[in-house]
């Protein structure tokens, strides 16, 4: 149970081998036992061949001693076996030679110098390597006149098979370094187009990067699913960049008007407050224009609701021909729109900027009938700080002095009147 107040201990993650460790495990543990299994294979098998072939000579050896010391045991003579002896074992990798005359008295013997030395091991490798003495009858006249008995000699057949051993082990080596190198390709093969689809999948999963593809692989079945799943983020891609398409088309219809393509009301509101922000920390002007068309009722009851919207389009381009690019404009509502004149160096510039609009708007507005119409404007303009200190007091400001330049006939600018400190903010 935990204690109050206590929060439990989190389980560790368990740790999972990798794909690429568990498949190199495998393959170097049958790559292990295959050579271990041939290596003892061989072994088994050549000193069974050393064997065979170790007795088969001792007893060619002993053959060929009985013939050459036949004469000398029919003499008895022993001198001459001795030399006999000497002459052709010491040629041979004999250890010792006995020749016995017809009664098994011992007539000649030869031993290879050397033969005291480790006797346990030449004793153990002489029973290893080879079967015994070979024994080979003296006869002459087919008649038994004495004996042969050979023994081989195991440091010969000891140097044999390590020469045999080394050259088996260079070739087991060479073969694990074979089996290695086919493995680590083999599995490269294998785990790097997964490791790829593993990098791609959470690049996909964590980023959005929906771009990342597969490359090819060399298998056929791993090159398939490389390709289908190339096939699914193309797919992904596709849906992507429609929902994004979605979601700025979205955006822009909650934030401007669907006929002038101007600001909204609401997206004005936030921009005006934010320029009127950095206004105040830089000690910069801005001003608000309130713009009011001043016959488009009468131009909507005359020539219709589509020359009304044509005006309506007509005075937006205008406006945004008189002003800089980092100007606001949008449209409030029916025929009011807005300005927002952001850093202005002195608040007199506010007025040029409503002058150029009257000016522009002087032009007549070609209707969709092939007419024209002049569509002049009333403007009412407040600027920050002079006039208010806020975005929603400014903005009320401006409307007011629209009004303002409406009683006074319209088609003309009037500014906001300067508010006391105490109603500014």
């Amino acid at each position: 149970m935990n204690l109050p107040g206590r929060r439990p201990s989190a389980t560790p993650a368990p740790v999972r081998p990798t794909l690429y460790g568990t498949l190199r495990r495998i393959h170097l543990s049958v790559a292990l036992i295959a050579v271990l299994t041939a290596g003892i294979s061989l072994t088994f098998f050549g000193l069974t061949a050393l064997r065979a072939h170790a007795d088969h000579n001792l007893r060619l050896v002993a053959r060929s001693i009985a013939y050459t010391v036949e004469a000398p045991v029919v003499f008895g003579d022993q001198a001459a076996a001795a030399d006999a002896l000497s002459a052709i074992a010491a040629a041979e990798d004999l250890a010792t030679v006995t020749v016995y005359d017809r009664d098994r008295q011992l007539l000649a013997s030869w031993q290879r110098p050397g033969q005291e030395r480790f006797p346990a091991l030449r004793r153990i490798a002489g029973r290893l390597l080879t079967s015994g003495p070979a024994e080979q009858p003296i006869v002459h006249e087919a008649q038994q006149v004495g004996s042969v008995q050979v023994s081989g000699d195991p440091v010969a057949l000891l140097h044999f098979l390590l020469q045999g051993t080394l050259g088996l082990i260079a070739c087991l080596l060479l073969t694990a370094v074979g089996a290695h190198y086919m493995s680590s390709r083999m599995l490269g093969d294998i785990v790097d187009p997964l490791r790829n689809l593993m990098r791609v999948a959470h690049a996909v999963r964590s980023e959005r990067a929906f771009g990342q593809r597969m490359p090819p692989a060399r298998i056929e079945e791993l090159n398939a699913l490389s390709e289908d799943f190339n096939v699914l983020l193309d797919e992904l891609e596709a849906w992507q960049k429609q929902l994004q398409r979605e979601n700025r088309s979205l955006a822009h219809r909650a934030t401007h008007d669907s006929l002038t393509g101007l600001l909204n009301r609401a997206a004005f509101t936030e921009a005006l407050d934010l320029a009127l922000r950095n206004a105040a920390a830089r000690n910069h002007y801005a001003a608000v224009l309130y713009l009011d068309s001043d016959d488009f009722k009468g131009i909507n009851d005359r020539h219709g609701h589509a020359a009304g919207d044509r005006v309506l389009v007509g005075i937006a381009d205008r406006i945004r021909g008189c002003l800089r690019e980092s100007d606001t404009v949008a449209r409030l509502g029916g025929d009011e729109f807005a300005v927002l004149i952001d850093t202005l160096r002195q608040p007199e510039d506010a007025v040029r900027a409503a002058e150029a609009i009257l000016d522009a708007m002087a032009a007549p507005i070609a209707l969709p009938d092939g007419g024209t119409v002049v569509a002049p404007l009333s403007i009412g303009l407040a600027v920050f700080p002079v006039h208010a200190r806020n975005g929603a007091a400014l903005l009320h400001a401006a409307d007011a002095a629209m009004y303002g330049a409406k009683r006074h006939s319209g088609a003309t600018w009037h500014s906001a009147e300067a508010a006391p400190p105490e109603r500014q903010a």
